[in-house]
């Protein structure tokens, strides 16, 4: 399993997104972070706040019960 910046795995929407925002706020542009969840609607909200916000999704698995995804910061 890769290392991962913010584990998420309990928490319901829409925490998980605000915390990945705002430990994106705290890096410099085209950082990666890394959250794992299992929040099923993480994978549609993930992708979606990504876009709005201007941040790129590197990659998106499922990892046994839980989604690990990589995140690229944005403008």
């Amino acid at each position: 399993m890769d290392e991962v910046d913010i584990d998420a795995r309990g928490l319901i929407c829409p925490l998980p997104v605000l915390r990945l925002r705002k430990r994106l706020q705290g890096v410099a542009v085209g950082a990666e972070l890394t959250m794992l969840t299992d929040d099923p609607v993480a994978v549609i909200d993930v992708p979606f706040f990504c876009a709005e916000a201007g941040h790129e999704v590197v990659e998106d698995r499922a990892v046994e019960s839980a989604r690990f995804f990589r995140v690229r910061r944005g403008r």
